[in-house]
């Protein structure tokens, strides 16, 4: 009899519930409800509307039933370092607060003058960025600390839906590690930090790892569904779940291409050594305790504030066949420049980078987006130097998945730039590595080894040879 289980991955733009089964042994997908999702404005913080999204997820669910399908197994994956705050009640005490809200501004270098940044990246191993949720604990604490007086409960953004959907709360390990809390070497919270910042320990949850069994849902829901499942962990941070869909296992970095550009290796023991701490690379975890050795790059959506800023007037093919026409420009941002995180305007954002940097000014979207996509290959480019000097090692191959391994312009400027294959999909990495986690619970499949081999046999990977070099 088949089996169904039911990926839920959420992103920052759009959230979507597919169905995933195996057949003739092949992996299939139905995408069977899709949603928006933005930030919005709550109060003095801008904050994702958990209530609706957990509210689509039901309606997905519903989806199901009215296919006749009652699904085995549901998984969530989400965006890192968010979280909600419980009290004695099981009450949220804040919104969900977005990591693009400004309340994390300063606070790195506060949590620097009690812990030594090298001695936090040596326990934790993971890269320094402003928004991470150690940040943006200990802003609370400056700012509200009666808050964190009343929280008894921590969960993640996937980890407050997994308890509105059971009523059982856990942490689960990939998306614990980006708090930048975990200690690299232990698996477990590091409570020497926490007591350093003087953050409430008890209000963290147990960490499980992917693959666990959660358990059933609420009576009342399996009333409102008109069926019951099992939900299961899988890796619950969105690029977790997408790098256990990487097709090669050996020899390739990978590229997980979406909002963010994740690019790094898969690794079986954390890198918290001095050049890796200089590079800004980070050990986040992965399926069966592997490292996901990565650092994160700004990613698309810079060209998706573009697209926002030229009033949706073009669509993202639109722009990158514009960008193709504007072959002769030639101007590279820095695409990590904390400017470009939440700007006002990101075009005048890029065209005030050019000036301040003597280069060539865009002046046409067409050549907006070209810069974009070249600084994007160029931050890639920077950054598998970086991997390769690290591990003193070449790699032949990368791997792009996720929705921006469609844009074939960005696909070969990389493979141009690096001179390296390109290797491009799967396009829904996140959604499968999510099923296929439920799947190994569920044994369906055997392992990981498996698992990629049924996702090499079942979606379209497309090749891309490095022609002649990119000049800038």
């Amino acid at each position: 009899m088949t089996k169904y289980s039911v990926a839920v991955d959420i992103g920052a733009s759009s959230g979507r519930l597919i169905l995933g089964y195996l057949e003739n042994g092949l992996l299939k997908l139905n995408e069977i409800h899709r949603f928006e999702n933005n930030i919005v404005k709550k109060g003095d913080s801008y904050s994702w509307d958990a209530e609706k999204l957990f509210q689509e997820i039901k309606n997905g669910l519903k989806k199901c039933n009215e296919l006749g399908i009652k699904p085995n197994s549901i998984g969530i994956d989400t965006w890192a370092v968010d979280f909600v705050l419980l009290d004695e009640n099981d009450q949220p005490l804040t919104e969900a607060v977005s990591y693009r809200d400004p309340r994390t501004d300063g606070m790195m270098e506060q949590v620097f003058e009690k812990i030594m940044k090298e001695r936090l990246y040596l326990e934790t191993g993971i890269q320094f960025q402003k928004f991470n949720t150690i940040y943006q604990l200990y802003s609370i604490k400056q700012n509200s600390p009666e808050i964190l007086d009343k929280a008894k409960s921590f969960l993640m953004i996937p980890d407050y839906f997994n308890y509105l959907l059971t009523g059982k709360k856990a942490n689960e390990y990939t998306n614990a590690t980006s708090t930048q809390l975990v200690n690299a070497f232990t698996k477990k919270w590091d409570h020497d930090l926490l007591d350093v910042l003087g953050i409430n320990q008890e209000m963290f949850q147990e960490i499980k790892t992917p693959k666990t069994v959660l358990g059933s849902l609420k009576e009342e829901l399996v009333s409102e569904l008109g069926f019951d499942l099992q939900v299961i962990l899988p890796a619950t941070h969105d690029t977790g779940s997408a790098v256990i869909a990487v097709p090669e296992e050996n020899e390739t970095i990978y590229i997980s291409s979406g909002t963010w550009s994740l690019i790094g290796v898969e690794n079986y023991f954390p890198i918290c050594v001095t050049k890796a701490l200089d590079y800004n690379f980070t050990n986040e975890g992965g399926i069966n305790y592997q490292y996901r050795f990565l650092k994160n790059i700004m990613g698309l959506w810079m060209i998706q504030e573009v697209k926002r800023n030229y009033n949706n007037e073009y669509s993202f093919a639109e722009l990158v066949d514009m960008a193709r026409e504007a072959k002769d420009f030639k101007a590279i941002v820095n695409v990590n420049d904390d400017r470009f995180l939440k700007p006002e305007n990101m075009v005048q954002e890029i065209m005030n980078y050019c000036v301040e940097t003597s280069q060539s000014i865009p002046g046409t979207p067409g050549e907006v987006a070209k810069c974009v996509y070249d600084s994007l290959a160029v931050s890639y480019q920077d950054a598998v130097k970086e991997i390769e000097e690290i591990f003193e090692k070449r790699f032949e191959k990368i791997n792009v998945i996720g929705g921006g391994c469609q844009n074939e312009m960005l696909n070969q400027l990389v493979a141009d730039v690096t001179k390296k294959e390109v290797y491009a999909g799967p396009v829904e990495a996140t959604a499968i590595g999510n099923i296929v986690a439920q799947l190994m619970a569920l044994d369906e499949i055997q392992d990981i080894k498996e698992a990629r081999t049924i996702i090499k046999k079942s979606f379209e990977v497309k090749k891309y040879l490095p022609t002649a070099p990119i000049t800038n």
